[in-house]
């Protein structure tokens, strides 16, 4: 261990929360073993995620703690999807769960609060820092759809399934002249559709940001026949909607999309292709699989520095921001920028026009 460096923080709490997401331990690990070798800090593991500290779970976290997690895949810490300032049903309300919060965070004489999540976690912490408490946050999700940083660790790993399962439906595709369709995470962006899609040579990829046309798509597969290709790929995000829905508000369309008994939307757009084509079409939902396992080299690296960066932030005492990719340079931005939003694929995005330009039907 080298010389020990001055640190306006002395004790911080950390926490995972949301999904899980293969690069957390990673980033755990970075967020720690900078704490530890650089400043000495005192760190409070609390269990899963905003609920360990209304529940008061927690432990001590040392450095034995994170040796050899770097690749695995989950959070040591465990998560939830515990949201505060939300009602969700059960014993606490809103003030309850905060003022919880508050007085656990003063009882553990925590100089900060470290959460590693999606929008919603960092939206909390947001909040919780306009309550008083001082906050880091760290971007994590493979929906890569945070406000502030160019990519989330998780994005990368997901990607990669993703690509694997459309490589390995292309076989069976062609095998029985079928049209396939593969649904992805990704309920309000579409960046792991879009990019899975392209890498894996996706024919139609649809997405939340573009409502699709099934008479569109129809043409799209029809032409593909006609020119002597068997069998196409579609790739579905979980979030994608028609036109029809797309002029609907969201009760009505949460009504309409309950009348077409379907469990997902892969299924019914693969209904829907039937039906309009007349073309052989079977569904695959590749799920939680897109979450799990561990994480890529390169969200092993980008997890790493940003934990280690999250670090420097708590040493500097430079409290109610989240660390962020922003081009090739590891910075961070007030945790105002990312609370209560999503990063959605612009209409001018490159990747769109990469899509398009090698064939792609976009579902309009």
């Amino acid at each position: 261990m080298g010389t020990i460096r001055q640190s306006a923080t002395r004790t911080f709490g950390i926490l995972t929360a949301g999904g899980d997401c293969p690069g957390l331990n990673a980033a755990i690990r970075g967020v720690c073993r900078a704490a530890y070798d650089r400043y000495d800090m005192n760190i409070v593991g609390i269990a899963d995620g905003y609920r360990g500290l209304i529940d008061e779970n927690w432990r001590i976290l040392r450095p034995t703690d994170v040796y050899g997690i770097l690749t695995r895949g989950g959070t040591i810490l465990g998560a939830s999807r515990e949201k505060p300032f939300k009602h969700q049903g059960n014993e606490y309300e809103i003030a309850d769960k905060v003022s919880a919060i508050k007085e656990n965070y003063r009882k553990l004489n925590l100089d900060c609060l470290v959460v590693l999540g999606g929008n919603g976690t960092n939206t909390t912490g947001y909040l919780l820092s306009q309550e008083g408490l001082n906050v880091v946050g760290l971007p994590k999700t493979i929906d890569n759809d945070i406000v502030g940083t160019d990519r989330t660790f998780g994005f990368h790993s997901a990607l990669a399934i993703g690509t694997e399962a459309i490589d390995r439906l292309h076989s069976t595709a062609q095998s029985h002249s079928r049209v396939i369709v593969i649904e992805l995470m990704g309920h309000k962006a579409g960046w792991l559709a879009l990019y899975a899609g392209v890498a894996g040579g996706g024919d139609v990829i649809l997405i939340p940001e573009i409502p699709y046309d099934i008479k569109v798509i129809g043409r799209h597969l029809h032409g593909r026949a006609s020119s002597g290709k068997n069998f196409s790929i579609v790739v579905v995000a979980e979030g994608a909607l028609s036109v029809e829905e797309s002029k609907m508000e969201k009760k009505e369309r949460k009504k309409y999309r309950e009348q077409t008994v379907v469990p997902t939307i892969g299924y019914r757009i693969a209904r829907e292709i039937e039906e309009e084509t007349d073309m052989e079409t079977r569904a695959t939902v590749l799920g939680y699989v897109q979450r799990g396992g561990i994480p890529s080299a390169s969200d092993r690296v980008l997890a790493t520095s940003l934990g280690t960066a999250a670090a420097d932030l708590l040493a500097r005492g430079e409290y109610g921001k989240m660390v962020a990719l922003v081009g090739d340079s590891i910075t961070a931005v007030d945790l105002s920028v990312p609370a209560g939003k999503v990063k959605s694929v612009p209409q001018n995005h490159y990747m769109l026009d990469t899509a398009m330009a090698v064939g792609t039907c976009l579902g309009q």
